[in-house]
């Protein structure tokens, strides 16, 4: 008798609790798992040795055992000065990287002085308008020895310009600094809605950065091609892994069409990534999508440096899956949700804190997110053995299916003439959309279970002290503002902003424009307001 017969014959399904068993992406799960799941397993081809191609292990030989993963909180609010307290607060008590959360404002390329952040400033990350917020924000902070993640999209390449300069007057050459900007439009357009360019001449500023930071800044990740929004915004993790892949591709493909070198670019393309409640599919997610990223790399774009196949990432827990119901059950979402990132490989990690769906979160509970990593990293024994899971034919099974499925969405992504074709024709957005609309009916049907709301739910009342941005912090911005542009040499100003548009119009690299623009102290609006005159705004079609 083979051993899957052997399997049916002992297993009862009239004993089962309930009809059927999926993931929270509806992938049908069986009761168990033996050889016979996985039939056409290769184990040097599937899977192979950790740091050894196709990466599905891990991109790293010894991955935890030779370095944890940096621990990062994604942190920022009200002014820079109230944010560098914060920073200080967090690296004292064990953060390893800092990740900057940049206000709405700021986001869309606005001034806080524009009437449209009005009741915006420093309320969801902190106001940055000009090179003097950089310098508060990092003083006291040496860019040479700590890695800075910043998630800012459409005027990526004015925060990555203000960091090299705040570098150059710590006495920090561009090529010393490490950290990575998000700079990930396409996904953007399909899920986050914060633009200001169209496609087109977004995707020319981001090659733009690619190039410049290949030849200047070479330790400095360019992008960080980001699913974890597009999972926050309703999407399957499935989705979550075949958007995201799909849009590190086309970067790839522009950068390569720009008459890059595609071995000098992708070594430093990184990725961000979900962490949600399913513990074995997200981790599956991790697996699939290095061993895809590496396949594509190798096979499609013939990449033949290492490094190129390697896809590196950081993961933060799921916001999307905290309550506001039963707020300390959060803390215990984080650390599954933190465990099956370590267990995925990830390379940085930010951990949610309980509070966040009420306000921006509190010291103490920023210091327990930290502490869920701190307590997985030195308590656990999680990361003594790499990739544990490594062979289980769950695991394994789970993966193919995830890898198949994907390259299955490709597939559909160029029937509809690539990523940007896609977009204009709704098509990330209609999928997200769905998905978002079925969840949401399964929990009300409760065919899934979120705990405190459709589920062992209870009359309450939460007292949860909660972070308040006074009123105060906008006037503050706007003074220091004020006194900036006073201040500064306004003649040099426009030069330099004039000089910045003709390189928009004549197809120049616009990083060294931008940067001398910052060093003349011009404000974020004016190089965005700069660059919308030559590239327009971007209008997003209806969507049924």
């Amino acid at each position: 008798m083979t051993i899957k017969k052997e399997c049916e014959k002992k297993y009862d399904k009239n004993m089962e609790r309930k009809k059927d068993f999926s993931t929270i992406s509806n992938l049908p799960i069986k009761p168990i798992y033996a050889p016979s799941n996985n039939p056409n397993f290769q184990f040097e081809k599937d899977l192979n040795f950790p740091g050894e191609y196709p990466y599905t292990r891990g991109v790293y030989t010894n991955m935890y055992r030779g370095r944890l993963w940096t621990m990062r909180q994604f942190s920022g609010f009200g002014t820079a000065q109230d944010t560098n307290k914060r920073y200080k607060y967090l690296l004292k008590h064990g953060q390893t990287g800092l990740s900057v959360a940049f206000d709405f404002p700021t986001l869309y390329g606005r001034d806080s002085d524009n009437p449209m952040a009005l009741g915006e400033v420093g309320k969801c990350g902190v106001a940055i308008d000009t090179l003097k917020d950089m310098e508060i924000l990092f003083d006291g902070i040496p860019l040479d020895k700590i890695s800075t993640s910043m998630t800012i999209n459409p005027p990526a390449a004015m925060l990555l310009a203000m960091y090299i300069v705040v570098g150059e007057k710590q006495g920090i050459p561009p090529e010393k600094l490490t950290g990575t900007i998000q700079n990930d439009m396409l996904k953007e357009y399909q899920a986050q809605k914060t633009w200001i360019y169209p496609p087109e001449p977004s995707m020319r500023i981001i090659t733009d950065i690619l190039e410049y930071c290949s030849e200047n800044v070479p330790k400095w990740n360019t992008i960080s091609i980001s699913g974890y929004h597009i999972r926050e915004a309703g999407s399957t993790a499935l989705q979550e892994l075949a958007f995201t892949l799909a849009n590190g591709l086309t970067y790839v493909e522009y950068g390569i069409k720009a008459g890059l070198d595609v071995d000098k670019f992708a070594p430093r393309l990184s990725f961000f990534f979900d962490a949600h409640l399913d513990f074995f599919e997200e981790i599956a997610k991790y697996r699939a999508a290095r061993r895809i990223w590496a396949r594509m790399m190798k096979e499609k774009f013939k990449a033949k440096n290492p490094r190129s196949h390697l896809m590196r990432f950081h993961t933060q827990t799921a916001g999307c899956s905290l309550t506001a119901q039963q707020p300390e059950n959060n803390i215990i979402r984080t650390a599954f949700q933190a465990l099956a990132a370590v267990l995925g490989g990830t390379q940085s990690l930010h951990t949610n804190s309980m509070d966040e769906t009420y306000a921006l979160p509190t010291e103490k509970a920023v210091k327990i997110a930290v502490r869920t990593q701190q307590l997985i990293a030195y308590e656990t024994g999680v990361p003594n053995t790499i990739d544990p899971l490594g062979g289980s034919y769950f695991v394994e099974n789970l993966t193919d299916k995830l890898e198949k499925l994907t390259y299955e969405y490709f597939d559909k992504i160029e029937i509809l003439g690539g990523v940007i074709s896609a977009i204009d024709k709704g098509f990330f957005q209609r999928e997200i959309s769905q998905s978002a609309y079925k969840y949401q009916r399964a929990l009300d049907k409760k065919e899934k279970y979120h705990i405190g709301v459709n589920i062992f739910d209870e009359e309450e009342k939460v007292d949860i002290e909660t972070l308040k941005i006074p009123k105060e912090v906008e006037e503050n911005q706007r003074k220091t503002l004020e006194k900036v542009k006073t201040e500064r040499n306004n003649a040099k100003v426009k030069e330099s902003l004039k000089k910045l548009s003709n390189a928009a119009k004549n197809g120049e690299n616009l990083m060294p424009k931008i940067i001398e623009c910052v060093r003349e102290y011009a404000t974020l609006g004016e190089m965005c307001e700069t660059l919308k005159e030559e590239f327009g705004v971007y209008r997003e079609p209806i969507i049924f």
